[in-house]
């Protein structure tokens, strides 16, 4: 460096914290798979040197046991991050996402799946929360305001296409760009609609289930999600009292979270039938493609949605060739971050698949209506059938918590990725030593 040059801003250190919520104390999030989660974070800090001292925030998802193994898995990935300059990093978001899931090392752990590709999500999106902040944006403007051509260079098109070329999705982003102005102001305005699961955790009585039920539609919500999978003869009971609850102009979705194998599955969806269910969610295995596929076309005209628990773009991709979805939920932090969910985006808009997130989770809620929000703007252009998942529950941690209001989403304004949890709840909530934790041994 040459006198009185200034210094190059780089990132000093990448931050991992383990920091779990006791929500298994009210049966919050409980499902047929997961009786009793502790809704977990494997939260990650990207600290610069940077004279303004920015810093990017993210998380990896999970539901308590296993959050310490997430974390170590993000830990892994320092010796990839820690130096590189703010600038490289965040002009250079695309390479710098290939390099992490690419390491020919690493990938052994999947490839791209599992707990390694979940921390590579978890470091991706705090680069981008990082990078938002620097340009001064929310993260849905950021990248609804970018050229197609430097969208389309976030993408890592191995594996892809035969499904999707660089040129169709050049193409796709191109169609898009008359009226992102307007979209833009639109959303602005009015928010992006949303459902909610908050009435339908599978530990609630009936009574909970139907007073929920009934806040949600007076909140403004004109479509609610109950979980189900433990019992058919309960199952029939509360759909009867979630359907007596909100009336018939409510769609009630319903969510497996991937309890059946195929065949109990269509018949748990036929006895389930007389009260109209909107969609089934995750009625098998997320890797079963043609066990989807079945089901699709045995409880037609019931819809069949996945996607919270898909690890890639590639099996996002086989879903939608073999015709096995009527919706896809990506998650904000299950694959390999903003960039890998720009490409299963894509590929939902070539194929005409709606997408409709999975939000259930601490944090999904702040970070995935970003996604919603850039693909309205900048590559689907349409808001017909979509709608994000919101779950009331740990919103008051964060810095910049999602905004409900008349059953939408008010699009954030903050710039980042709206990840950051509030220094005062990553202390109280750290797992083990937190005083939360060490007042229940």
């Amino acid at each position: 460096m040459t006198s009185g040059s200034p210094a190059v801003a780089r990132i000093t250190s990448l931050e991992v914290l383990d920091v779990r919520f006791p929500t298994s104390v009210g049966l919050d999030g409980s499902d047929a798979m997961n009786p009793e989660p502790d809704y977990s974070a494997a939260y990650v800090v990207l600290h610069t040197d940077a004279d303004d001292g920015l810093e990017g925030h993210a998380l990896a998802f999970t539901t308590g046991r296993g959050n310490d193994v997430q974390a170590c898995a993000i830990e892994a990935l320092a010796p990839f991050v820690v130096g590189l300059a703010v600038d490289e990093v965040c002009d250079g978001l695309g390479p710098f996402s290939r390099t992490l899931a690419h390491d020919p090392q690493l990938r052994w752990l999947g490839p791209e799946k599992g707990a390694m590709h979940m921390a590579v999500g978890a470091v991706v999106n705090a680069a981008w929360d990082l990078a938002a902040k620097r340009a001064d944006k929310p993260v849905w403007r950021f990248l609804a305001e970018m050229p197609p051509e430097e969208l389309v260079d976030q993408i890592d098109f191995r594996w892809l296409s035969d499904a999707l070329t660089p040129q169709e999705a050049l193409d796709i982003l191109r169609a898009a760009e008359p009226g992102r102005s307007e979209r833009i102001s639109l959303l602005r305005e009015r928010g992006y609609p949303a459902y909610t699961t908050t009435p339908g955790w599978l530990g609630y009585s009936d009574e909970k289930l139907a007073r929920l039920a009934r806040e949600a539609v007076a909140d403004g919500f004109t479509q609610i999600k109950l979980k189900v999978g433990a019992s058919v003869e309960d199952d029939v009971r509360r759909m009867r009292v979630a359907r007596e609850a909100v009336g018939d102009g409510i769609r009630i979705a319903v969510d497996a979270n991937q309890r059946w194998d195929v065949a109990p599955a269509i018949d748990w969806m036929r006895q389930l039938a007389p009260y109209a269910p909107y969609w089934i969610e995750e009625p098998t295995s997320p890797d079963d493609i043609l066990g989807h596929a079945a089901v699709r076309r045995a409880v037609t005209p019931v819809k069949v949605a996945t996607g919270e628990h898909i690890a890639n773009r590639v099996v996002f991709k086989q879903l939608f060739q073999a015709g096995a979805v009527d919706i896809a939920q990506i998650d904000a932090a299950r694959v390999g971050g903003v960039n890998e969910n720009i490409a299963i985006l894509l590929l939902a808009a070539k194929f005409g698949v709606p997408v409709c997130p999975h939000a259930g989770g601490v944090g999904l809620c702040e970070m995935v209506q970003h996604l919603s929000m850039f693909d309205y703007v900048a590559v689907s252009g349409t808001l017909d059938d979509r709608v994000i998942e919101y779950v009331d529950h740990l919103h008051e941690h964060f810095v910049d918590p999602v905004r409900i209001s008349d059953g939408r989403y008010r699009a954030p304004t903050a710039p980042g990725l709206s990840a950051q949890i509030k220094p005062a709840s990553l202390k109280e909530y750290g797992y083990p030593d937190g005083p939360v934790w060490t007042a229940r041994v």
